[in-house]
C-alpha cells in the first residue's frame, strides 16, 4: 500500500506554530508530530521546509506541506506563489502540497488557474491539495484537477465571511460531496471528536485537526473563556 493511502478515513494533525507563537520551533514541531503519531494520527500537515524536514526525523507519516508567507499586496498566504511551491517540492518533498485555491488574486498577479497549470508542467507527479473557502471554489478546483479538495478556508475569506463549516450538519461539505469527484479533506474548525467522526461518516476522505490539538494557548483560552461566561 502506498503511504499516502493511509490517510483515508483517518486523522491528519496540523503541527504548526508561527513565529509569534510560543511553540515556534522546528524541533518542537517534530516532537509534536511524534506525539500526534503516538496518539494515532495517520498524517501530518506542516508549514515550512524546516519543520517538514524535522518532522520526518520523528515520524514516517504522509505529510501535507505548505509555506505560509505574507505579501503586502495580497491576502493569499498559504503557498501563494510558484516560488513557495518550488521550495517545498525541491527541498522538502512533501507527499501533498497544499495551496490557497480561492478566487483571490495572488501576490504575483496570477489566478489559481494559471498557478495550477504552472505547477503541473513543472511537477506533473506532485499531489496537490486545494485549500478552498466556498463551494464554488471547491467545484472549480475539482474541475482543474486538484488531487484533494480541502475546506480549509471556509469562514476565513471575504467570500465566506460568516460561514461556519458545521452549519446545518456540515451543509457545505455535503454539497461538495454530492458534486465533486476528487477526495475531500475536511479542515477548518473541526475542533471536537464528534465533528471529526461526523465528517468522515458523511464521506470525507480524511480530516485535518490543528489548533485544538497543537496550540496550547488556544486550548487554554477556551477553558478561560468558559469560566468568564
Amino acid at each position: 500500500m502506498k503511504k499516502i493511502e493511509q490517510i483515508k478515513g483517518n486523522l491528519i494533525v496540523s503541527c504548526q506554530a508561527l513565529p509569534e507563537e510560543p511553540l515556534h520551533s522546528s524541533f518542537i514541531m517534530g516532537r509534536m508530530a511524534l506525539a500526534a503519531f503516538q496518539g494515532g494520527a495517520q498524517g501530518i500537515r506542516a508549514n515550512s521546509v524546516e519543520d517538514i524536514l524535522e518532522i520526518r526525523k520523528n515520524v514516517d507519516l504522509p505529510i501535507i506541506g505548505i509555506i505560509k508567507k505574507v505579501y503586502d499586496n495580497s491576502s493569499v498566504y498559504i503557498t501563494p506563489t510558484i516560488e513557495e511551491v518550488k521550495e517545498l517540492v525541491e527541498k522538502a518533498q512533501p507527499d501533498i502540497v497544499a495551496l490557497d485555491a480561492t478566487c483571490r488574486i495572488r501576490p504575483d498577479g496570477k489566478t489559481i488557474d494559471t498557478l495550477y497549470l504552472e505547477i503541473r508542467k513543472l511537477y506533473p507527479e506532485q499531489l496537490l491539495m486545494a485549500d478552498c473557502s466556498t463551494i464554488e471554489e471547491m467545484l472549480h478546483a475539482d474541475a482543474l484537477g486538484f488531487d484533494y479538495i480541502g475546506t480549509t478556508l471556509v469562514g476565513y475569506t471575504k467570500e465566506s465571511e460568516g460561514d461556519h463549516i458545521e452549519e446545518n450538519d456540515f451543509q457545505t461539505i455535503q454539497e461538495a460531496l454530492s458534486q465533486i469527484s476528487h477526495p475531500i479533506i475536511a479542515e477548518g474548525n473541526i475542533d471536537t471528536p464528534e465533528k471529526v467522526r461526523r465528517v468522515l461518516e458523511l464521506g470525507c476522505h480524511s480530516v485535518v485537526v490543528g489548533s485544538i490539538i497543537t496550540r496550547p494557548q488556544i486550548i487554554t483560552k477556551r477553558f478561560v473563556d468558559a469560566i468568564k461566561k
